[in-house]
């Protein structure tokens, strides 16, 4: 078993943003493996999300993304429980992040449950592989969100505008 030093656990939190405490407690349980603490942290960010489902929205932020030629733009509207969350300026990025998705995407859809989103397979914007890092979809990175706030966050909707 490898020794958890606080570089180990200070890379695990720069990798993944969660708290100091959740990365020490997923080394733990990983041997020191960085890579099996990450999907230990995601795997728990999509337990705490359930646990938040419940909860109810009093705050969130509609952010905007518009392409440098002007020809293309998106807003979304992310949701989440707390003002002190919404003026987070990691939410405040997450949502412009996924303005940008949209933008660069023409997602049909916002979640495969959605009517007719059956057929639209890479236009189910939730199922999506986020564009700055092809691994993640963009629900992952609303789950890590979760995880990084301790609070109920959800994309409720989104509309994109091109001219062509």
């Amino acid at each position: 078993m490898t020794e958890i030093t606080t570089e180990l656990v200070k890379h695990l939190r720069d990798k993944t943003g969660v708290s100091v405490m959740q990365c020490k407690k997923a080394l733990e349980e990983a041997g020191g493996d960085v890579d099996k603490a990450v999907a230990i942290l995601a795997s728990k960010s999509a337990e705490i999300a359930l646990k938040k489902g419940d909860r109810t929205f009093g705050a969130g932020v509609i952010a905007s993304y518009i392409h440098n030629t002007g020809n293309v733009g998106a807003m979304v509207e992310l949701l989440c429980e707390t003002d002190f969350v919404a003026k987070n300026e990691e939410f405040q990025t997450l949502a412009r992040d996924i303005a940008m998705q949209v933008s660069a995407t023409n997602p049909t859809h916002l979640k495969a449950e959605d009517p007719g989103a059956g057929e639209a397979g890479e236009g189910v914007l939730l199922s999506q592989s986020f564009i700055k890092n092809p691994e993640v979809t963009i629900n992952n990175l609303i789950q890590s969100a979760v995880q990084k706030f301790g609070e109920k966050i959800e994309l409720s909707r989104f509309i994109r505008f091109s001219i062509s």
